[in-house]
């Protein structure tokens, strides 16, 4: 028998997933494994590298020093595999028709701008097939940059490197535990939140989005504070909103999408919009035909007023209790 001591791809993914969630159980959830088959796979991961990559106590886990140093290097070798898995399916003869590789988030895949726009194109460019992929936060950007999609719905700013078409824009509401204080007010202002540590995004997410979802530096110039955490999904960083007190800014379509018990959102008044849009490489702009009648649906749309708006209700209208 061959014996390896070669980390496995899904023991790795085992351990993004646990670098993100900072909990066992939420981890294991999903990636639908028991918590004792999560704790064995980072174990034997730990083993075959022979570095401890997590600290854990009875009410914590949090990566060591090196384990987070990895983390990038981890995010390689899983984002390669993909790439392979994704060569190996494609077709080998493309005469067939244009493909448009098309990238999303769960949240952007249910904007109704999103839909509007596709159906507009493939109406518009009946032999266009358009290949849609979901991707969270951290794959979004590395799918766009090694080729993967060619385009993305997304929210900006994005990082240099990448155009952007604006489609919509909407306020940015803040997420807050069910049991916050501050969640019995309709109204916030950023000073409310002074102090308050942040939802920490993955590393994987640029610097800019980063600083431009915390609001850092706030108006009045002070530093973010934020928590431990390194989440690239929507849900994950609402778990740590609901368990570690932290808090978050998200486009008030949340509220809707992301509907939690355990989590209310508030309008914060001085907190500046987001604008949703379409994000594509710099390089891939003028050479992809399905990337210039992408963008061009959507200028028309948006200069004709052809756009939803990505919410429909205030944040702080809680939705109707479901009926049994």
């Amino acid at each position: 028998m061959l014996v390896t001591d070669d980390p496995a791809v899904h023991q790795l993914r085992s351990l993004l997933t646990l670098a993100e969630e900072l909990h066992f159980g939420r981890a294991a959830a999903r990636l639908y494994l028991t918590q004792p088959a999560l704790s064995q796979q980072i174990r034997t991961l730990e083993r075959r590298l022979g570095v401890q990559l997590f600290a854990r106590t009875s009410r914590r886990v949090q990566l060591t020093p090196l384990g987070q140093a990895l983390l990038p290097l981890v995010r390689n070798v899983v984002g390669a595999a993909d790439e392979l898995r994704h060569a190996a399916r494609q077709p080998s003869d493309d005469k067939h028709g244009l493909v448009l590789r098309v990238g999303l988030t769960d949240c952007a895949a249910a904007l109704g701008a999103t839909r509007r726009v596709i159906a507009t194109l493939t109406t518009l460019h009946p032999g266009l097939e358009v290949d849609f992929q979901v991707l969270d936060l951290v794959e979004q950007a590395t799918a766009l940059s090694v080729g993967k999609v060619d385009a993305a719905f997304a929210y900006l700013p994005v990082p240099d490197g990448f155009c952007a078409e604006p489609l919509t824009t909407e306020p940015r509401v803040v997420c807050l535990s069910a049991t916050d204080p501050l969640a019995g007010r309709a109204t916030l202002r950023l000073a409310d939140l002074a102090g308050r540590p942040m939802v920490s995004l993955a590393p994987g997410v640029s610097s800019v989005e980063r600083r431009f979802w915390a609001m850092d530096p706030r108006p009045d110039g002070s530093r973010v504070r934020y928590s431990d955490h390194h989440v690239s999904r929507v849900e994950s960083l609402l778990s740590a909103v609901s368990f570690d007190g932290a808090v978050a800014f998200l486009p008030a379509v949340a509220a809707e999408l992301f509907p939690r018990p355990d989590i209310r959102y508030r309008t914060v008044a001085d907190l500046a919009p987001c604008t949703f849009g379409v994000v594509w490489p710099e390089r891939d702009g003028g050479d992809c035909r399905g990337i210039r009648a992408l963008v061009d649906v959507c200028r028309r749309l948006r200069d004709q007023g052809g756009l939803p708006p990505g919410t429909m209700r205030r944040p702080e209208e809680e939705p109707s209790p479901a009926r049994g």
